[in-house]
């Protein structure tokens, strides 16, 4: 009898303990999860910026206006445009096609980086009007058949083309001829050294237009643009900033910004806090009074470009080309194809360059002259692995101007405390709109207790708390990067032996506070991409938002159970966010960080898409990097296996080098909190 008793002991002792673990946390949103509510947020918020950002009616005020456009554009998108820098024009190769011939060149876009392209000249003496043909997300870049399409079919009708490969495409990659992704976490990189996609890009096609206008065959006086969706977008933004732009047709990618919210762009499509003060009727508008005509495709699948979406953003255009008397040089035209530049639309495009580039014709649609795509050992301007260093990828540039930034940070000798901590908050959007408006107390499952907070924006922040039975005063606050169904068993379980409290969050976007939508619009690109450039559209970094749940969530913590001591245990992206928030509020005592990046230094050693599209921080190595933070925080903080930015583990000399970085600016204003390496 007493060994069965011991048994039963024994089975309650091990299911007690199985219950509060992995496979057991109850949920706090129970039955059907079809309320999206980030979904709806986001959506909703981007529907009042449209209706907020509206075209003024006042001709005077336009006029004022848009020259601070132009220049908050130029800002937010970082552009870096250096009108004076010598072009280094390079030429490697040249293909003769009937009618026309095709220069492989390359020439200098910023200091020392350069760009590479294909030059699309017709036969004869010039000068000949001239056409900056932009790609979309054709991996391949000026390869691709659509856009050699282009280049030859203005040649063969008397235009100048230039094909340049886009940022981190084509023969800009990482690897030459290894043709990958510009997007994603490659080019969300460039965010942390202070740069865009969509700045890199803007930088690049002027810079085009400069070595056009250079060519004593080209008429500098009548140059277009084109491209097609994400191209169709670079020469939207090219001809609303350069005026040398005399006629543009941008290709199934106009819509409106509102209805990039929650939809699958680019993060080159994307304007960081672009939603805050533009809308793109005004950047169309900035475009005027020069000629501008639209395409798009009836069956695009993209909802942001849909034929309805454009006309919204068309009609407000139409009121600022009003106030030039100019309603003729706006147009659109809506085609029965999906995505695409497709013959219907060279046709069109040929008959309306001929018209404004020209002085020629009606507008009308010319017919296309035959040509045939050539091989990709045409076009390349470099053989195969050979491309020389001064083609910069953005891994390169990436790391590059990191290392440049890092051994500015490292020479500091001395810290204004508040001032970096002012900076940091501006670079996250924090502020102190964001609060707790009310609380909801679930019942009871499993020895947990459920809540539920809202925010004063209406965030639902759902919680789960273990309080022990002695009353501790003591918290540790677990947030999970995979949501809570990913703590560990024996996490949990050793708190609770420790007779710790345990509070249990999942902070937007993570576990039950996810977006369906969001995921499935994400499909196979790294976590978060919806997301995180969602909020990045509406001016809010993803770890800005974290941080300003975490501080309701400690403060609730704090006041309703008087708390004395408070530790974080945070992973990856949200061990990030945890440390910062501790820079920021004095409001916890100890952190565990897991695989928490030591530097956001580019790193091309592993997989780059390891992090997921929450790490990235605007500016972040301008400001500092994650030893900075680490002094400024004061608190005692244990890491756990850190990585470097790609994932890799780091070595014995990498962890060294981080302690002796933390010493270094703990030193500078005599922090005396105690640092821990687990590995």
């Amino acid at each position: 009898m007493m060994k069965r008793d011991l048994f039963i002991l024994i089975f309650i002792i091990i299911f007690t303990k199985g219950i509060r673990g992995q496979n057991s946390l109850p949920d706090i949103f129970t039955g059907e999860r079809d309320n999206d509510l980030i979904s709806f947020s986001l959506k909703n918020e981007a529907a009042i910026a449209f209706n907020l950002l509206q075209i003024t009616q006042s001709k005077d005020e336009w006029f004022t206006y848009r020259e601070e456009l132009k220049n908050e554009i130029l800002q937010h998108a970082k552009v870096s445009y250096l009108s004076d820098l010598p072009l280094e024009y390079i030429e490697t190769g040249v293909t003769n096609v009937d009618g026309f011939r095709i220069k492989n060149i390359y020439f200098q876009t910023r200091p020392n980086v350069y760009a590479t392209a294909n030059l699309y000249i017709p036969d004869g003496i010039g000068p000949f009007p001239a056409v900056l043909v932009t790609m979309g997300h054709s991996r391949n870049g000026k390869l691709f058949a659509e856009y050699q399409a282009l280049g030859q079919t203005l040649a063969l009708n008397g235009y100048v083309a230039i094909a340049i490969d886009p940022w981190g495409a084509g023969e800009r990659t990482t690897d030459h001829g290894d043709f990958e992704y510009h997007g994603a976490n490659l080019g969300g990189s460039l965010l942390n050294v202070g740069e865009t996609l969509m700045g890199m890009q803007i930088t690049d096609n002027m810079r085009a237009i400069d070595l056009l206008a250079s060519l004593p065959f080209v008429d500098g006086e009548n140059i277009g643009a084109t491209g097609a969706s994400g191209g169709g977008n670079q020469v939207m933004w090219l001809a609303a900033l350069d005026e040398r732009i005399k006629a543009v047709i941008p290709a199934v990618s106009i819509g409106t910004f509102q209805s990039y919210i929650l939809n699958s762009n680019c993060i080159c499509e994307a304007l960081p806090g672009g939603l805050t003060f533009i809308e793109e009727s005004a950047v169309l508008g900035l475009i005027a009074p020069r000629a501008l005509k639209i395409f798009s495709g009836l069956h695009d699948a993209n909802a942001a470009f849909k034929p309805q979406e454009m006309l919204r953003s068309f009609h407000g255009a139409e009121t600022i080309y009003g106030f030039y008397g100019a309603e003729e040089k706006l147009s659109y035209q809506i085609f029965d194809t999906p995505h695409g530049y497709f013959t219907e639309m060279r046709e069109a495009m040929l008959g309306w360059f001929d018209l404004h580039l020209k002085n020629r014709g009606t507008g009308a649609p010319k017919k296309e002259k035959y040509f045939k795509t050539l091989p990709d050992s045409d076009l390349r301007v470099f053989p195969l692995g050979k491309r020389p260093l001064e083609v910069v990828s953005t891994a390169d540039y990436c790391f590059n101007k990191g290392s440049l930034l890092r051994t500015k940070m490292l020479s500091i000798e001395n810290i204004n405390v508040q001032q970096k901590k002012d900076e940091l908050k501006e670079l996250l959007s924090i502020s102190g709109k964001y609060n707790l408006k009310y609380v909801t107390k679930l019942s009871n499952s499993n020895d947990w207790d459920r809540f539920v907070l809202k925010s004063t924006t209406g965030d639902l922040i759902p919680l789960l708390l273990y309080i022990p039975n002695k009353g501790s005063k003591e918290f540790t606050l677990i947030a999970s990067s995979k949501g809570k169904d990913s703590i560990s068993i024996d996490l949990i379980n050793e708190l609770i032996e420790k007779g710790t409290g345990i509070c249990i969050v999942d902070l937007w976007g993570i576990g039950e506070s996810s977006s369906a939508e969001a995921k499935r619009i994400d499909g196979l690109l790294p976590e978060f991409h919806t997301l995180s450039r969602s909020a990045l559209w509406l001016g809010k970094p993803m770890q800005g938002i974290w941080i300003k749940q975490l501080d309701v969530v400690v403060n609730w913590l704090t006041n309703t159970f008087q708390m004395k001591n408070i530790t974080i245990d945070a992973d990856r992206e949200l061990a990030v966010a945890s440390l910062l928030f501790s820079v920021l509020e004095n409001k916890v005592d100890k952190l565990f960080l897991r695989k928490i990046p030591s530097s956001y230094l580019f790193d091309k050693s592993a997989d780059t898409n390891n992090y997921s599209m929450a790490i990235h921080i605007p500016d972040f190595l301008i400001w500092g990097d994650i030893s900075l933070a680490v002094a400024l925080s004061g608190k005692d903080i244990i890491f756990i296996d850190p990585l470097t930015i790609s994932g890799r583990k780091l070595s014995d000399n990498e962890i060294e080098e981080f302690e002796n970085e933390i010493y270094h600016f703990s030193s500078l204003y005599e922090n005396s909190s105690e640092v821990i390496f687990i590995k």
